[in-house]
């Protein structure tokens, strides 16, 4: 079946899937929800429609950078702020405690059988109606997601996953590699994670569990620009 490709690489990432309250954690690889969310603001789609076709799409994801786990504390209702019973609290601060992904690099692969819908989502994101992000608003991408080569008509999201190349640009940390982990969803998985979106509507957001596997593949093939020291999803120098 054909697989949409799209990079996930910022200084901070943040895929949250089930965190409530004073503390926001984060997986350590992009969550269904979010690259889900990513999909609905490059197509423009708002909170109150379905996702259903999107929820469908199959997702993979190659992990070229692991990162590192970056705990923020945080701090927000300076100037005072609106409670529940009405009043204006002006004394105490909300503070919470927030887990990033700092220096990841992933690439994800979305497997459907409707081609026209994948190239609707290529097109989108390559201009997007919103602005997106990485999990949270405060992560926005350092690289565009689009991939220009992301469509590919090729079977089996695992082989195109290993593919296409590294999304990094370090020679000797590229050299370093060995392996990188693959996490698949799999209906007979392993492991369960709770990101399948149901609704993203304010006040009923719903998701349900998700089953996926892991596994671990060669590492992918490091492909130099001719004429330049970058990588296919970089930027020139003429293009900064």
């Amino acid at each position: 079946m054909p697989t949409l490709l799209l990079q996930c690489v910022a200084p901070l990432q943040s895929w949250d899937t089930q965190s409530r309250f004073g503390v926001r954690a984060t997986g350590r690889e992009p969550s269904k929800s979010g690259v889900v969310g990513l999909l609905c603001a490059a197509l423009g789609r708002p909170r109150t429609e379905p996702v259903d076709d999107l929820a469908t799409l199959r997702m993979g994801v190659r992990v070229d950078k692991e990162g590192q786990i970056l705990r923020d504390w945080h701090t927000a209702g300076k100037g005072g702020y609106l409670k529940a019973s009405g009043s204006v609290e002006r004394k105490n601060l909300i503070t919470s405690t927030r887990y990033y992904l700092s220096d990841a690099a992933f690439l994800v692969g979305l497997e459907s059988d409707d081609l026209p819908l994948l190239k609707q989502l290529h097109a989108a994101l390559s201009n997007p109606h919103w602005m997106l992000f990485l999990g949270r608003k405060a992560c926005p991408p350092s690289l565009p997601p689009y991939l220009a080569d992301g469509l590919k008509e090729e079977s089996g999201l695992l082989n195109v996953l290993a593919a296409y190349p590294w999304l990094g640009r370090n020679q000797k940390q590229y050299d370093s590699l060995i392996q990188v982990r693959v996490v698949l969803e799999d209906d007979a998985g392993s492991q369960v994670f709770h990101d399948h979106p149901i609704s993203f509507e304010k006040g009923n957001r719903q998701f349900a569990p998700r089953r996926a596997s892991t596994t671990f593949i060669e590492k992918p093939p490091f492909h130099q620009v001719p004429g330049t020291s970058e990588v296919p999803g970089t930027l020139s120098k003429e293009e900064n």
